[in-house]
């Protein structure tokens, strides 16, 4: 797929981030746009963004709110799609929604890890469940799965643990690439891709935060784990009250938008020219390539101190 003027996307997670800067890009180059989010407010915003430059005539951009997680949601996006943009046929199918969160087998709810699950793992297979018979319909098509660096990587530091979200972007990537030879049997006019972002500016922490409590304040339990987390870090938590504690977590989520190394529209740009490129590994970030490489290089160090330190050092991360 050359160009995507003329196309039909859908996006998951539309309302910001990764999301909103594919549909600002799509829109861009003429391509009709169908997002959903759990939020119509970030929507809004993200369709107001698009429509800031005139629109070609005809272009659509319609808004659905639909969780990931939840099949009868999907299939009510599905059915409102093809009323509003007037199609039986999609183009393009980013599942892109995700959350982070529930990191712990043991300090952490089964509820909390298994909404991180659900969403980033479930969202992506149920996307490609519901709207799959739409790609088959076109006569080129390409999905496009968000895995992460933590699909190679299931770790953010060592004072931290991420199994939930670890898990999914695994999946995600297991599933993307038998997709490869799934689609290459059964339907070879859809193409596949599993993106795995590094460190992208966007505000996955704080809206994780508000999906998992229903606010950016740290529940007591995430205050407990955040100061076991910094105690692991060497700082000296003692006489730090629980307002200092979140208000780090805030300052944490400020500086993982504000000072990463690649922005959500760098990040959309890449994934874009990956799905031009048919690409079916797509990177984003120089230190996406510097893990993978290194992970590749010396698997049985992975997850020691030294590694982790070692990619700090290269990459300049404030992630842990």
């Amino acid at each position: 797929m050359k160009e995507f003027a003329g196309k039909i996307a859908v996006i998951t997670g539309g309302g910001t981030g990764m999301g909103r800067e594919l549909a600002r890009q799509l829109v861009a180059e003429g391509c009709n746009v169908a997002m959903c989010d759990v939020s119509a407010e970030a929507m809004a915003e993200t369709k107001r963004l698009c429509e800031v430059e005139k629109l070609p005539q005809g272009l659509r951009i319609t808004t659905h709110i639909a969780d990931v997680s939840i099949e009868d949601h999907y299939k009510r996006f599905r059915d409102e799609l093809i009323e509003q943009q007037a199609t039986d046929k999609i183009h393009l199918l980013f599942n892109n929604a995700g959350i982070g969160g529930g990191g712990s087998l043991f300090t952490n709810t089964r509820e909390q890890w298994e909404r991180t699950f659900n969403i980033c793992w479930g969202g992506v297979y149920l996307g490609v469940r519901t709207f799959l018979p739409l790609l088959v319909k076109a006569d080129e098509a390409h999905i496009v799965n968000t895995s992460s660096v933590n699909g190679f990587w299931a770790s953010v530091g060592m004072g931290v643990s991420h199994t939930a979200y670890s898990a999914a972007k695994f999946a995600v990537k297991g599933f993307t690439e038998a997709m490869i030879n799934d689609l290459r049997l059964n339907a070879p006019h859809v193409k596949c891709s599993v993106v795995m972002p590094g460190h992208i500016g966007t505000s996955i922490v704080s809206n994780s935060r508000k999906v998992q409590n229903g606010s950016d304040q740290l529940n007591a339990d995430e205050l407990k784990q955040a100061r076991q987390r910094l105690q692991g870090q060497g700082i000296d938590v003692a006489k730090m009250s629980d307002a200092d504690i979140q208000q780090l977590a805030l300052d944490r989520a400020r500086i993982f938008h504000d000072e990463a190394p690649t922005s959500a529209a760098a990040a959309a740009k890449i994934i874009l020219d990956g799905v031009k490129a048919e690409r079916w590994r797509i990177l984003v970030g120089d230190d996406a390539h510097l893990l993978d490489e290194r992970v590749r290089k010396t698997p049985e160090q992975a997850y020691t101190p030294e590694f982790y330190q070692n990619i700090v050092a290269a990459t300049g991360w404030k992630v842990g």
